[in-house]
C-alpha cells in the first residue's frame, strides 16, 4: 500500500523496507517499528530472497528517529506506550545486528538516533552527500539509545564520546570515520545500487553485496573527526564531564570553543548520564548487554524533568530554549546518576 507509514515490497531477489512519513522525516512509530520486524522475519525465512534494502522515501531523510512527541504524549499520560516502543525497538536494533542475510541501509538525508539504529547496526551501511547523522539526545534531555553506547564507542579515539555527548551531526566522511558507515555513494545513483541488487542470485553473500556497492562508491572527502583527532582525543579521555570541559577551555581553535558552547547548552543530567552509559558501553560484551542497560535508563527518563522540558523545547513550543534542572553540571549528583543505571524490570528479552 503507497499509503502505508512502511512500504515493503519484493523488486528480483532483494526485499525492500521502504520507510513512507517523508513529511516527518520517517520518524518512527510503534506500527511502523512492527511492520518492519515483521518484514525482516518474513525476509529471513524467504528462501528467494537474497538481500534486504531499508530506504526512506522523500529527499530530505533516511529517518529522523523516534516520534518523540508521541513519546512526550505517552510519558504524561502514563499509559505504557513509550516503554513498549522502545522495547520493541530495542529489539528489532539487535534483530538487524544478528539479521542472517545482508542488510543495506541506504543512509541518504537526515539519520538520527532512530534512524542509526536501523542503519549503523547493518552489515552494509551506505552514505551519501546529503547524509546528516546524529545522536542528538542530550538536547533533548534524554541520552544516546538504540545501541548507540555498543556503537560508539568503536570508534576511533574519542570520537564516539564526542558524537555521543555533543549531539552535533555529521556528514558522510565523518560517518565513515567514525565506524558507523562503510560507503558513499551519490544520491542519484541510489536507484541504480537497488537495481543491482535485487539481481543478485539467492544465497548471495555479503561478499557479494560489497562488491556491488563498491562499483557505486566514491571518495569520502576529508573527515572534519579525523582532522580534529588531537584535541577530541586530549579533552574527552576523561571520565567526568567537568574534567571535559575543562580540557576544551584550555585548548586552542575553534573547533575545540564551538565543542564546548554546545556542551554547555545539552541538558547537564542528560551529560553526565552519556558519558557514564559511553563508558560502560566500552567495557560491554556485546550489543545486548548495552541495549538493556539504555532501556533501564530510557524507562527511568520518564520520571526526568528534563526529558519533557527538551521535549517541550525542541518540538512542542519549539523556542528551543530549554530551561534545564539542575543547570549546570557541578550540580548533578552522583545518586542521581546512579539511579538511572540500574537494570530495566522487566528485562529487555531478545
Amino acid at each position: 500500500m503507497q499509503d502505508s507509514e512502511v512500504i515493503i515490497e519484493r523488486r528480483g531477489t532483494a526485499g525492500i523496507i521502504r520507510l513512507n512519513r517523508p513529511r516527518a522525516l520517517n520518524s518512527l512509530t510503534l506500527a511502523m517499528i512492527r511492520t518492519i520486524t515483521e518484514a525482516l522475519d518474513g525476509f529471513a525465512r524467504d528462501a528467494e530472497v537474497a538481500t534486504v534494502v531499508a530506504t526512506g522515501e522523500g529527499e530530505r531523510g533516511f529517518c529522523a528517529g523516534g516520534d518523540i512527541r508521541a513519546l512526550h504524549e505517552s510519558a504524561r499520560a502514563g499509559d505504557g506506550l513509550a516503554g513498549t516502543f522502545w522495547r520493541e525497538e530495542f529489539r528489532l536494533n539487535h534483530m538487524i545486528a544478528v539479521y542472517p542475510k545482508p542488510y543495506v541501509a541506504l543512509m541518504d538525508g537526515i539519520t538520527m538516533g532512530g534512524g542509526v539504529g536501523l542503519s549503523s547496526h547493518g552489515r552494509h551501511r551506505i552514505v551519501t552527500e546529503r547524509t546528516r547523522l546524529a545522536m542528538p539526545e542530550t538536547g533533548i534531555g534524554y541520552v544516546p539509545d538504540v545501541g548507540a553506547t555498543w556503537l560508539l564507542p568503536k570508534a576511533p579515539g574519542e570520537a564516539g564520546t564526542w558524537l555521543g555527548l555533543t549531539g552535533l551531526d555529521i556528514g558522510a566522511a565523518d560517518a565513515i570515520y567514525a565506524r558507523l558507515a562503510d560507503f558513499q555513494i551519490a544520491s542519484s545513483r541510489l536507484g541504480e545500487v537497488i537495481e543491482s541488487l535485487s539481481g543478485l542470485p539467492r544465497g548471495s553473500s555479503s561478499g557479494d553485496v560489497d562488491s556491488v556497492l563498491q562499483v557505486y562508491a566514491e571518495p569520502p572527502g576529508e573527515s572534519r573527526l579525523r582532522q580534529n583527532a588531537t584535541m577530541i582525543d586530549h579533552a574527552f579521555r576523561f571520565n567526568s564531564v567537568e574534567e571535559i570541559l575543562a580540557a576544551l577551555d584550555s585548548e586552542d581553535g575553534e573547533f575545540a570553543a564551538e565543542t564546548r558552547r554546545v556542551l554547555l547548552a545539552r541538558s547537564p543530567t542528560s551529560l553526565k548520564l552519556a558519558l557514564q552509559l559511553l563508558r560502560a558501553g566500552r567495557r560491554s560484551a556485546s550489543l545486548a548487554e548495552c541495549l538493556g542497560r539504555e532501556l533501564g535508563a530510557c524507562l527511568k527518563m520518564l520520571d526526568n524533568p528534563d526529558f519533557f522540558e527538551g521535549i517541550r523545547a525542541a518540538v512542542i513550543d519549539k523556542d528551543r530554549n530549554p530551561k534545564w534542572s539542575p543547570a549546570s553540571v557541578e550540580a548533578v549528583k552522583a545518586e542521581t546518576v546512579e539511579k538511572f543505571l540500574k537494570p530495566a524490570e522487566p528485562p529487555l528479552l531478545l
